[in-house]
């Protein structure tokens, strides 16, 4: 089962579900679970792609619980796998081929992702997974800028990104669903690191390729992106450290955001980041007062 947000996104996700019918894979089913659009996605997506079931949430429920609806649509149509993947991605007609050939090779597997290319560049690397720096909460997409070789191995990571992540229906079931607290953003982060701990290795699968078109929704560098991914981190950390780890942790992450926030006041060069800097001050001050889930930002120009 290939689950797809989508959100007033009409023309990415029609290009998407384009690439997906030229798959190579013998028994795959598309699902696309519309959170809210305007933009008469629900209307066009159904007309254009009649056999695509198409699951309408009436709201946004953000990246974490809008893809949940659709794992459970997947469990219960008894899917044996599940691709995540974004809708502002195209995708190699042999994805789905690699990625299963992979993990039933090897039953320790539990979530595979693809090597994930800028779109409109062949060959030049995004992600091949992430890490993540359990010092201050901050992750690193791998090899990003990096041009693909060739008979490259499958690799192991902490995490892979969710524009493109295939998982087991058994890993779904001992894990659980995408925590919903994070909304958007580090929510595929807190996914992999808990199957993680249920023993499943986390891998990147060379052989299979996507084109990824990044940050389509709301800008790499909007305020709500410096919100989310302030207040998440920190959340990532609460949630997978404890004692005196976290504690350290936490201190180091809120010295450089402290660090980053100042800069951009005091050095008239950062004057244009200034938005972002008050969206994080204001995702730090929601972790502490516990408000998660959708951002609650004021209504002003920032």
């Amino acid at each position: 089962m290939i689950i797809i947000l989508n959100w007033n996104g009409l023309a990415d996700t029609l290009e998407c579900l384009e690439s997906l019918a030229r798959l190579d894979y013998a028994d795959y089913e598309v699902v696309v679970v519309d959170n809210g659009s305007t933009d008469r996605s629900v209307e066009t997506i159904r007309a254009r792609f009649p056999h695509v079931a198409l699951i309408e949430t009436g709201e946004n429920l953000g990246f974490a619980e809008g893809n949940n609806v659709g794992l459970r649509y997947a469990l219960d149509q008894a899917a044996d796998y599940v691709l995540l993947l974004n809708n502002d991605t195209v995708v190699d007609p042999g994805l789905l081929t690699a990625l299963v050939k992979v993990m039933e090779r090897d039953g320790e597997i539990g979530v595979a992702s693809p090597l994930v290319f800028h779109y409109g560049v062949l060959d030049e690397i995004w992600a091949a997974g992430a890490v993540i720096n359990w010092a201050d909460g901050s992750t690193q997409r791998l090899r990003a800028g990096e041009r693909a070789g060739k008979d490259e191995s499958i690799c192991d990571a902490d995490f892979v990104t969710g524009c493109a992540l295939l998982t087991k229906r058994e890993v779904v079931e001992k894990t659980g669903f995408l925590d919903a607290d994070y909304y958007l953003y580090y929510e595929e982060v807190d996914w992999c690191v808990r199957a993680h701990k249920q023993g499943y290795r986390i891998v990147c699968v060379p052989q299979a390729k996507i084109w990824h078109k990044t940050s389509r929704s709301i800008g790499a560098s909007s305020p709500l992106v410096s919100y989310y991914m302030t207040r998440n981190a920190l959340l990532l950390l609460r949630k997978h450290l404890a004692g005196v780890q976290y504690v350290l942790s936490v201190g180091r992450n809120l010295v450089l955001t402290a660090r980053s926030v100042v800069s951009t006041f005091v050095k008239r060069k950062h004057a244009c980041r200034r938005a972002n800097a008050r969206a994080q001050v204001l995702g730090v001050w929601d972790f502490v007062r516990g408000h998660l889930g959708a951002a609650r930002m004021p209504n002003q120009s920032w």
